[in-house]
């Protein structure tokens, strides 16, 4: 079973692990002080807070939890995390695949709260049968209890968490907003290259400076922090399924090795070599 991955000599440390069946990833974590920079996932994060305040700042809120709260974030939901006090916080968080999550509720005749329409109704809540419920899911998985134990936390997960769902409209699609998802769509389609603000204005059809606002109006980030948002996503699919962390780099549009790996730290606190140890055994140098 792996051991923690200790962080600094201030005592931090991560202890993650990844369901090989689900792909649903689990960490249990201790920091103090400063603990990610903003970033987001493509998954659905629950978790809770066991020792200590945990403060994060999550759809343009400042958000405080405490042991006996419950986090949820929803795929895309820009956040960050630092320790309130000085002695720091420890928490455990499930990231759960939207794949995976779709496929479950399709199974149970339920609609699909993992596309991006779909949001938590509270960034925390105090209900108990909840929090209960990731709680359970969270050994059973992270301590490989078996698939039975797996299996049914998950369920009951599941039936726990659709209340705490709401379905937000679509938004309308304004000039703006048709412009904004050109420049988009365009930096996904090319996460490789190397766009300069030029280039997007040309694409969008208005100058570069309308466009770095309409943009974070848009997505609520700068073109440039959209588009390592976007490389970082990346990259941990890529590394997950065990590709060295010197081609991710390459096609992720990462100068090189060391410029993913300080990216990659700051978002995850773990090296690129190391989550992709702990998702499939292979280590790089």
């Amino acid at each position: 079973m792996p051991e923690k991955i200790e962080q600094s000599k201030t005592g931090d440390w991560i202890d993650f692990r990844r369901d090989a069946d689900t792909g649903i990833e689990s960490v249990n974590a201790h920091f103090k002080g400063h603990a990610y920079d903003s970033h987001d996932h493509e998954e659905l994060l629950l978790g809770i807070t066991l020792q200590g305040s945990q403060r994060f700042n999550c759809h343009r809120e400042l958000h405080t939890s405490t042991p006996g709260k419950a986090i949820l974030i929803e795929p895309g939901a820009v956040h960050d995390g630092h320790a309130a006090q000085p002695a720091g916080f420890t928490y455990s968080m499930l990231y759960i695949p939207q794949k995976w999550m779709s496929d479950s509720l399709r199974l149970r005749g339920m609609d699909d709260i993992s596309v991006v329409q779909a949001a938590f109704r509270n960034t925390l809540t105090d209900d108990r049968d909840l929090i209960m419920s990731i709680s359970r899911a969270f050994n059973a998985i992270h301590y490989a209890e078996g698939r039975l134990a797996r299996d049914e936390s998950l369920d009951a997960l599941l039936a726990r968490l659709t209340p705490h769902v709401q379905l937000r409209p679509a938004a309308e699609l304004t000039d703006s907003l048709i412009r904004m998802n050109r420049v988009r769509d365009y930096l996904y389609e090319h996460l490789a290259c190397n766009p300069g603000l030029d280039e997007l204005a040309d694409i969008s059809g208005i100058d570069r400076f309308r466009l770095g606002r309409q943009f974070k109006a848009a997505f609520g980030q700068s073109p440039h922090a959209w588009l390592v948002r976007l490389r970082l996503r990346t990259a941990r699919q890529l590394l997950a399924a065990g590709l060295s962390p010197s081609m991710v780099a390459s096609q992720t549009g990462f100068a090189d090795q060391s410029h993913l790996g300080r990216w990659f730290r700051r978002a995850y606190r773990l090296s690129p070599a190391e989550y992709q140890s702990r998702c499939s055994n292979v280590l790089y140098g």
